[in-house]
């Protein structure tokens, strides 16, 4: 399962619900978050030649989406919308189909002060994911409010309700990626 947070902030409290959601998986599920959001170049499709990229970190972001059996997306929301780094992210996806039917799903992770719950995000999210053709996930979309207190020295959330919600939400997706996985070998 890949991780993506649509922050490039150290102190994300969205990287804190991933980091969370990889310790919470379980041995059995490999969740690997991916670091390289803002270092990513803008997406221009002159740079996208026959869905073969030539940056390399185009390239390799690529490699992992497409490796991935499943797909959890954590984000804040910026003016209104997805913030530029995810959806540029997530441009580069559509030259060589990467979310194509994959299955994803998100973590609302919105501090209980945020007056929407970034549910704006959350729409432009699903209406990219639509429009990529990944295969969303709703019993795996959960809102876990997360406040900057809840997050540990380790980079962890420690509220044992957060960190249950967020493993229900892991599990969903593992559970669906994996019943789509058999029905695919069947």
């Amino acid at each position: 399962m890949l991780l993506i947070s649509g922050s490039a902030r150290g102190g994300s409290t969205n990287v804190a619900a991933l980091r969370t959601a990889a310790a919470v998986a379980g041995a059995d599920l490999d969740a690997v978050l991916f670091g390289g959001i803002g270092e990513l170049p803008l997406f221009n499709p002159d740079d996208d030649r026959d869905g073969v990229p030539l940056d390399p970190r185009v390239a390799a972001m690529r490699a992992a989406v497409s490796a991935a059996d499943a797909v959890l997306i954590c984000t804040p929301e910026y003016a209104g919308a997805l913030p530029a780094a995810l959806k540029n992210l997530l441009e580069w996806t559509i030259g060589d189909a990467g979310t194509y039917r994959t299955p994803v799903a998100w973590i609302n992770a919105a501090g209980p002060a945020a007056p929407s719950g970034a549910a704006d995000a959350h729409e432009s999210l699903a209406k990219v994911l639509r429009y990529a053709g990944a295969e969303i996930v709703e019993a795996a979309c959960v809102r876990v409010p997360v406040t900057r207190d809840m997050v540990g020295d380790d980079g962890l959330i420690g509220d044992v309700g957060a960190r249950a919600a967020i493993a229900t939400a892991v599990t969903a997706l593992a559970d669906h990626a994996r019943v789509r996985a058999g029905a695919a070998d069947a």
